[in-house]
């Protein structure tokens, strides 16, 4: 097994985690468990995204957030933008780093927006460039890449396609977004490494939500195939309102935890972590999908 000495974590909990969540958490509450995050070792964090208040209530105060955390020497805070009225809004925040999305589902971009994949993505060069002149680093992330409900199995050549588009205007980190939580294993190994070959000059995110329980497992093999970049959420919060059934992006601490114990760096302090999730499930009022949390790690058996 060839596996890396160490891997980059996004924690995506403060965007991801709480967008379908009932409880909306205050911005005091963010602001302490963003400090709290980074306090944990976190170098990459979302702290949100720029949608309708009406749509998502709950990412409203992104642009708060970002106003009274400000920036943080050494730590890169995201969030993710739909439209122009999103740049601007990043823009007039201070956020210094947005990252777009798009379906690979055909039939769920066309439901949403009425257009496809590519060209959703087209139309995103006024985005990016209003972001470029104002200072702003550009990411972009393939929704639904290893399959949707709506139509199953993704060909290769539609996420080929929507790759080739986000080069096309500019973009060069790119997250594959499991959002509907159906991949498998070997899907993932295949696609990886054919993606990597394909576009060496990309740097590559994977973003794995844990709903048939394949997450770690997909995770594995991702490390396997050569990705080194991947997102997180703390406690196993969250899931996307919009794919039914979605549940939570995989456990922060569940992840940390199994690189500890493989000799992985990821400069993040378990402990710190699993006492912040415990802290949130407070907070939210109900448990998310964490094994750990449950289970505790492995090396406290063994003292």
């Amino acid at each position: 097994m060839i596996l890396p000495a160490r891997v980059k974590l996004c924690e995506v909990g403060l965007r991801d985690g709480l967008q379908n969540e009932p409880k909306i958490l205050t911005v005091s509450e963010k602001l302490k468990l963003a400090e709290s995050l980074i306090d944990a070792g976190f170098k990459v964090i979302e702290l949100g995204s720029f949608m309708s208040p009406k749509a998502v209530p709950q990412m409203a105060d992104t642009d708060e957030l970002f106003k009274l955390l400000k920036s943080v020497k050494g730590v890169e805070l995201r969030a993710l933008v739909a439209n122009k009225r999103g740049v601007e809004r990043a823009i007039d925040c201070g956020c210094r780093k947005i990252k777009l999305n798009v379906s690979a589902s055909k039939r769920h971009n066309l439901a949403n927006i009425n257009k496809t994949p590519r060209e959703t993505v087209a139309g995103f060069n006024e985005n990016v460039d209003l972001a470029l002149k104002n200072g702003l680093e550009v990411s972009g992330s393939i929704s639904m890449p290893f399959g949707s409900p709506w139509e199953g199995l993704i060909p290769v050549e539609d996420v080929e396609g929507i790759v080739e588009a986000y080069l096309g205007v500019g973009i060069k980190e790119i997250s594959l977004s499991d959002a509907a939580g159906v991949a498998t294993p070997k899907q993932v190994y295949d696609m990886c490494r054919s993606m990597q070959k394909k576009y060496p000059d990309v740097i590559w995110w994977l973003h794995f939500h844990n709903t048939r329980g394949m997450a770690m497992a997909n995770i594995l093999a991702s490390m396997e195939a050569g990705i080194r970049n991947f997102d997180t959420a703390l406690g196993g919060f969250g899931g996307c309102p919009f794919v039914p059934g979605a549940a939570g992006n995989v456990s922060s601490e569940d992840v940390v935890h199994m690189m500890d114990e493989m000799g992985i760096e990821t400069g993040i302090d378990i402990l710190k972590l699993i006492e912040l999730s415990r802290n949130l499930q407070a907070i939210l009022g109900h448990k998310g999908d964490s094994y750990i949390i449950k289970a505790g790690r492995s090396k406290d058996l063994f003292k």
